[in-house]
């Protein structure tokens, strides 16, 4: 990769702060939804607004018989867009989401079943190629509704990376993805084909303060996927929970991060 990346000694940080969060925190059972549709619906609706709203308006989408690639498709534009009103940029996202429907019928005969059997490669091109998927929705949708191996990286990792001198602020999303997944694709919990099973009253240690998982257990954060999958979801959600917790924007909490060991020594 890049200039702006360094390797070894990064991917071992990496592996380690996985294996401190997930013994204190356990599993963030992250995407919360009933389906696979509803996962990429809100993919696109949480784009710059916060979760709460997202809710709310799957909520409204889900009450009106609509939260689905039928009910999608069969609601006029101006309908949908009342809909989802709460979730900010509404006349944006209501077309993104006809456009998805409509990219799912030409392609793959409205099945999202079929899509998601394609490669991993192929399919994430085509995302990109849709109106208002940048890496992040596409990735999202790849792992949480495709169980595709691609790492999330979102503006919680950038920070969290950038404050432990692992990337640098131009690093791009390609290099800090690729980071992340060349470190936990060789982590040992993977090769070994066994994600580490917290204790059941997970050991706080130093700093650390037991947070409650970012989302309740739902049936799509609870399916069955392949173990490196498993781990990618997992450090994506325990990350948010670091940026939520500890890793502010304005003010950082260091000193009472469960990361706080790993941050670079003063020079």
């Amino acid at each position: 990769m890049g200039s702006n990346l360094k390797t070894a000694p990064q991917e071992k940080i990496l592996r380690a702060c996985y294996e401190a969060l997930f013994y204190a925190w356990g599993p963030q059972h992250w995407w919360p939804a009933r389906t696979r549709f509803e996962v990429i619906v809100g993919a696109y609706l949480t784009q710059n607004t916060s979760w709460t709203n997202v809710e709310h308006v799957l909520r409204r989408l889900r009450g009106a018989g609509l939260l689905s690639v039928a009910g999608i498709r069969r609601t006029a534009l101006p309908e949908l867009e009342s809909l989802i009103r709460s979730a900010g940029y509404f006349r944006q996202k209501a077309q993104r989401l006809k456009t998805f429907v409509a990219f799912l019928d030409e392609h793959y005969g409205g099945s999202v079943n079929r899509m998601f059997a394609q490669t991993t490669e192929k399919l994430r091109v085509e995302l990109l190629a849709l109106n208002g998927v940048g890496p992040e929705t596409a990735d999202s949708i790849l792992l949480y509704t495709g169980n595709h191996p691609v790492f999330v990286v979102d503006a919680y990792t950038r920070r969290i990376l950038e404050r432990h001198g692992i990337v640098t602020a131009n690093a791009r999303y390609e290099e800090i993805r690729w980071l992340l997944e060349h470190a936990l694709s060789n982590f040992e919990h993977a090769l070994s084909n066994e994600v580490p099973t917290p204790p059941a009253t997970p050991r706080l240690t130093n700093a650390m303060v037991k947070i409650n998982p970012i989302h309740r257990p739902s049936l799509m954060s609870t399916s069955r996927r392949s173990n490196l999958v498993q781990i990618y979801n997992e450090m994506h959600g325990l990350i948010v929970g670091v940026g939520k917790h500890y890793c502010l924007k304005s003010h950082p909490r260091c000193d009472e991060c469960p990361l706080q060991r790993f941050l670079p020594k003063p020079s």
